[in-house]
């Protein structure tokens, strides 16, 4: 161990590896003492600001919150590149291009803006080079030099923080005297890049508003300090979220929203999202307005607070159609983006049949999303939970059932002898104790004879209203004047058989908007229904059964 204090960190045959995935925390060392003090430094860092056009400036300069810096950023997102320039001046000139020009045969030299800062990566003029141009060609840049910063810097320090400063140093740089490097950056990432180099020392920021913070967090995503994305990350999160700072960081650069790092601030942003807008129709203007990022957050909620997957995919639908009028650009949105997040083994048969002929999917697209969706319906109900339990832990979620206002059904149908269905309804626990003490609620609507009918399970006084008890009914909806008799008939699974056990008998003539049904249909109070020890709930499930027969 002695030795290896005693070695020097720059002897050629020293192989430095530093831990980058390692956060800041109370262990690491506190060296703001050092920053830029020359007896703790081994090198020179010298600091060119670029100047130019008023659109150079900050994000986070002049902006009071997250909305201003978001306009800036767009703003400047298309024009500004990463001109972020290293000189190794001291190197021999024939050096720096070898090691540092790049290898024009990839093809990618120039394409990506997310590149790393490396130095003669991009071409930029000089300063000097830039004064003898005329001023015109001066304001459609920012190559001009502002002014210097001269920094000593701890090659150690920043090395083991940032994978940049770690090949910097250990590229071309060994040698004794060449203890000066050069860093051009734009006058934008000034104020960011100060605190950058200040909390790679002290493992601290002075700033704390969102705008500062987002330009120091771009700063370090630039030259690779992700203890510093996570600090700035974590103060982020801390921060009161807005829909606008949630959606501003969902749309951060690609390389940004990439690294694990910033990870915990993109799912806050999205649970924030989901949690906010669960309820879409009760901000369906503003839900309408939202961009894809946004959307694709809420849809991916298992407690979105909606009638059924029928309503997700009518949303949806209505929602593209208005933000991509053209369809060759909606059916690609839709396709790759957010039939992903549509629940298609939820949706109801009827629902389904209109996905095939629906002009905003590819007809691949949506015969293999319909023909998984039907395999998932006839499988057995333990296949089914055996399913959802496989993807939930995935980025798939489209077997996980939704919380939704109207309880999914499965139903069989029969047209001769007569016209009958069997409807099968499954409640959870949680779902029959928050009906106390007079909850209902309601399954989705299933066709019988031309006509639509639904259950609704209710928490309801007994007839002599002397304690609570649990009731199933069966209505129609309301279509025109019609009515018609059927026979109907109540069961529940129950133990230690497991098998369904017939509760109710009864026929109705029913007319549009009518129910019927009983009261207490296990005839046992609420506490006795809802007991441990209870009859009726398998592996924490209620099982209903209705069986319908129209009468001729």
């Amino acid at each position: 161990m002695r030795d290896q204090l005693n070695s020097d960190l720059f002897d050629p045959r020293t192989e430095m590896v530093p831990d980058f995935s390692r956060g800041a925390s109370s262990s690491d060392g506190d060296f703001g003492f050092a920053f830029n003090d020359s007896n703790f430094s081994d090198r020179l860092l010298r600091i060119e600001i670029m100047g130019g056009p008023p659109q150079c400036r900050p994000d986070g300069e002049g902006c009071t919150s997250i909305a201003d810096w978001a306009r800036h950023r767009k703003r400047r997102r298309e024009d500004i590149k990463k001109e972020t320039v290293l000189d190794l001046s001291l190197c021999p000139e024939e050096q720096m291009l070898n090691d540092i020009q790049p290898d024009m045969d990839d093809g990618g030299g120039f394409e990506n803006q997310d590149e790393e800062p490396v130095a003669m990566v991009e071409e930029i003029q000089s300063g000097d080079e830039d004064a003898n141009s005329n001023e015109s060609s001066w304001s459609m840049d920012c190559s001009t030099v502002l002014r210097v910063k001269t920094l000593h810097i701890s090659s150690p320090i920043l090395a083991a923080k940032s994978p940049f400063f770690y090949k910097l140093f250990s590229n071309g740089m060994r040698e004794s005297e060449q203890r000066h490097v050069t860093l051009r950056i734009n006058a934008s990432e000034e104020a960011a890049l100060m605190e950058l180099l200040n909390f790679m020392y002290s493992n601290n920021l002075s700033v704390t508003t969102a705008p500062e913070l987002l330009d120091v967090l771009m700063a370090a995503d630039k030259f690779e300090v992700a203890s510093c994305m996570r600090y700035c990350s974590r103060l982020l999160r801390n921060l009161p979220m807005t829909p606008e700072s949630a959606l501003l960081y969902l749309d951060l650069p690609s390389s940004v929203l990439m690294a694990e790092a910033v990870q915990p601030l993109t799912d806050a942003a999205k649970q924030y999202l989901a949690a906010r807008y669960k309820d879409i129709t009760k901000y369906q203007e503003e839900v309408m307005a939202l961009p894809l990022a946004g959307i694709e957050a809420i849809l991916s909620s298992d407690d979105l607070q909606i009638a059924s997957e029928d309503a997700v995919y009518d949303f949806v639908l209505k929602w593209a159609r208005a933000q991509y009028p053209k369809l060759e650009e909606r059916r690609e949105v839709v396709g790759s983006r957010l039939a992903r997040f549509i629940r298609f083994p939820y949706m109801t048969c009827r629902k389904l049949k209109k996905v095939l002929t629906s002009n905003d999917f590819d007809h691949e697209v949506s015969s293999k999303l319909v023909l998984e969706a039907l395999f998932f319906k006839a499988e057995a109900p333990h296949r089914q939970r055996s399913l959802a339990a496989e993807k939930s832990a995935s980025l798939n979620r489209r077997f996980i059932e939704r919380a939704y206002k109207y309880r999914p059904v499965k139903v069989v149908e029969f047209e001769l002898p007569r016209q009958q269905c069997v409807v099968y309804l499954d409640l959870k626990r949680e779902e029959c104790a928050n009906l106390f003490p007079s909850g209902r609620v309601y399954s989705q609507a299933f066709p019988l004879g031309g006509q639509g009918f639904f259950l609704s399970a209710h928490c309801n006084m007994d007839q002599q209203s002397s304690f609570h008890c649990f009731g199933l009914f069966l209505g129609m909806q309301e279509k025109g004047s019609v009515s018609f008799a059927v026979d109907y008939e109540f069961a529940a699974r129950s133990k230690p058989t497991e098998e369904f056990v017939s509760k109710y008998k009864g026929n109705y003539t029913f007319t549009g908007g009518k129910a019927v049904g009983y009261r207490n249909l296990f005839a046992i109070p609420w506490t006795s229904f809802m007991a441990e020890d209870s009859l009726y709930f398998i592996n924490g499930i209620l099982h209903l059964r209705a069986e319908l027969t129209i009468r001729h």
